[in-house]
């Protein structure tokens, strides 16, 4: 299977989103559209595509901002985990604006299947309650639970320090290696150089 990832980092804390594309079928999936939707929706375009989910790692305003927008054009179902938005849904401090407009929940072991990708969800709390990391092939996408030598931080509304830790030692670091890291901000990476040079692990 050929999978193609194009990462644009998007919105005020340039937080990245991902298009990522089976070139076989040209079914994609956009995860975590943060803002700058004009930009999105160009480079989505740009790649004649078909958007058949966008998947939130987590709740996050930087994160969510171009969510509804690109649901709207693409018609494409939005999903996220419940824990996150019922903090959406009470309005916490720093949770996105997408209330009412939620297709599906995910959860721990979810699978979604676009084109001949499986897509498998892992539920990592810390960084906020309902974070989740995906899962595809050899790469895994992880939000603001694991970046290149760092850890998302614990202390907005949810977050919580020994979950987040718990969260990457347990559902992270039991990945091979070889696995390449996609984080919610900043540079690629992968688990085994994680693994060895993470301060936090």
């Amino acid at each position: 299977m050929s999978m193609k990832i194009k990462r644009i980092p998007a919105g005020v804390y340039a937080a990245n989103c991902y298009i990522v594309i089976d070139e076989e079928t040209k079914d994609c999936v956009v995860m975590d559209p943060g803002g700058d939707e004009e930009d999105l929706i160009k480079a989505i375009k740009k790649e004649n595509v078909q958007v058949k989910y966008i998947l939130l790692t987590h709740g996050h305003a930087d994160h969510t901002g171009a969510a509804l927008r690109l649901k709207k054009d693409f018609n494409a179902p939005l999903c996220i985990n419940s824990e996150d938005y019922e903090l959406i849904s009470k309005g916490a401090f720093m949770y996105g604006d997408i209330v009412n407009n939620i297709d599906q929940y995910i959860k721990e072991g979810d699978i979604f299947k676009v084109g001949n990708m499986d897509i498998k969800c892992i539920h990592t709390p810390g960084h906020t309650p309902g974070g989740v990391c995906f899962l595809i092939e050899d790469s895994v996408f992880t939000g603001d639970t694991l970046f290149a030598g760092s850890i998302g931080r614990t202390d907005f509304q949810g977050g919580n320090f020994d979950a987040i830790i718990k969260s990457i030692k347990e559902k992270l670091m039991v990945l091979s290696d070889e696995i390449k890291v996609f984080p919610g901000h900043g540079p690629e990476s992968t688990i085994g150089k994680e693994r060895l040079h993470n301060p936090f692990l």
